[in-house]
């Protein structure tokens, strides 16, 4: 039997009974490794040596940075902003949704935490105000994976560290995506809800509207002075993501008055164990990947991914099938570990630039979160409206249908994700 089909079998056994991901990349190669008689020796260091690199310190201070400005309650300030703004208008509750999941998303970059931060608050009031329990709830799976495409998105710091892209121009890449992706939400939800019966707001005055974005200027901010700090090259995007946190402390502690010094120790601990379940996901999922390089099963796959779509267009296309499929099963950040090395040297061979192709690998992996029967943003969505999976999986189809056409536009006009960075020259 040969090593990469021991690699894969204990990978889909371990997958399919449901066991954590981490332990089914660990597991899986440490059984191949044993088979193939590579020197257990090797197993700490390769592991080490993948999760010691400066660019993933991102990772844990980005992860600060969304728990700290959760707790400031942040999230509340960017609701009721949006709500003054356009909740008067029919569906306005639903575009509500989409506008502050975008906003967050520039804060917490994860799908799940905005899902988690926004939905106890927004999937009630849409319930009340006559959406119903599936349509609230699948908005709010569907607008929280916007949260892994708007920088500063975790993904695009893997991406940057596996494929050497700057992750800096992956940041600025990732805006029109997102904010496309979340327009067509917008027209998604009105067409859905253009003949039922809502509870409409009443509308905010400017005085009120200009109050709500006072209330909200700090954490709108935060993005501003992470791109911005990028873009300027005052500092690199690991160091911007220290910056974002000790910022959002301050703005928690001294201008919202929300946090309290006794609940420091509370959040360092959630943001360590957060921080730990990510690392030694792509610990594992390194591990994986080197195994599938130095038994050859990368350089195989991508030979055969070549000889099979040496045309573009067919090759982007398996690419986002293979993609949407994995994104069900597998986190993002695994994702990129086991794919990155078998997509990456055929989109080089095929002239694909490698930013976008970053970009809309990360899209196709944030509709996987939406995707059942495993998108993790449907658990979420689905436990706080306390409703089904089956249910919410019904509402969810017509958010994802237009999330799919975002994405083939653009995986086939790359221009579209390529137009910020090309304008600002980001390097």
């Amino acid at each position: 039997m040969s090593p990469a089909l021991i690699l894969f079998l204990f990978f889909i056994i371990l997958l399919v009974i449901n066991v954590p991901i981490a332990i089914c990349l660990g597991f899986a190669s440490v059984i191949t490794m044993f088979y193939s008689g590579v020197q257990m020796s090797l197993l700490p260091n390769q592991m080490y040596a993948n999760i010691g690199k400066f660019t993933l310190l991102a990772i844990p201070f980005f992860i600060l940075a969304g728990n700290i400005m959760e707790k400031a309650q942040i999230s509340d300030k960017l609701i009721k902003f949006a709500n003054k703004m356009v909740g008067h208008q029919k569906g306005g509750l639903a575009i509500v949704c989409i506008i502050t999941s975008c906003f967050f998303a520039a804060i917490s970059g994860s799908g799940p935490a905005t899902v988690a931060a926004l939905g106890v608050v927004l999937i009630p009031a849409m319930v009340n105000a006559g959406y119903g329990k599936g349509f609230a709830s699948g908005l709010m799976a569907t607008s929280g994976s916007i949260g892994v495409i708007i920088p500063p998105s975790i993904c695009y710091v893997v991406y940057g560290a596996i494929s050497g892209v700057s992750i800096g121009k992956m940041f600025i890449a990732g805006i029109v995506p997102g904010i496309l992706m979340g327009i067509a939400l917008v027209v998604a939800s009105l067409f859905m809800l253009k003949d039922k019966e809502l509870v409409k707001m009443e509308k905010a005055s400017a005085k009120e509207k200009w109050d709500a974005f006072k209330d909200a200027f700090w954490g709108l901010m935060m993005p501003i002075i992470i791109l911005g700090g990028i873009y300027s090259g005052v500092f690199t995007p690991t160091e911007s993501a220290a910056v974002a946190a000790v910022y959002g402390l301050l703005v928690g502690l001294f201008i919202y008055r929300t946090i309290k010094i006794r609940q420091l120790f509370e959040i360092l601990v959630d943001s360590g164990v957060q921080s730990a379940v990510i690392m030694i996901i792509v610990a594992c999922a390194s591990l994986f990947s080197w195994l599938c390089a130095t038994e050859g099963i990368a350089n195989q796959t991508s030979s055969l991914l070549m000889a099979i779509s040496g045309n573009k267009f067919i090759f982007l296309l398996i690419v986002n099938i293979i993609l949407l499929i994995a994104g069900c099963f597998i986190d993002a950040n695994s994702a990129m570990y086991i794919f990155v090395p078998i997509i990456l040297p055929v989109a080089q061979a095929l002239g694909y630039d490698l930013v976008a192709l970053g970009v809309f690998m990360t899209m196709n992996l944030a509709i996987g979160m939406v995707t059942p029967p495993m998108g993790v943003n449907l658990y979420v969505g689905a436990g706080i409206a306390g409703i089904d999976l089956k249910t919410i999986s019904k509402a969810v189809m017509p958010f994802i249908i237009a999330s799919l056409l975002v994405l083939l536009l653009i995986t086939y006009v790359p221009q579209v994700t390529l137009m910020l960075p090309n304008i600002m020259q980001v390097k």
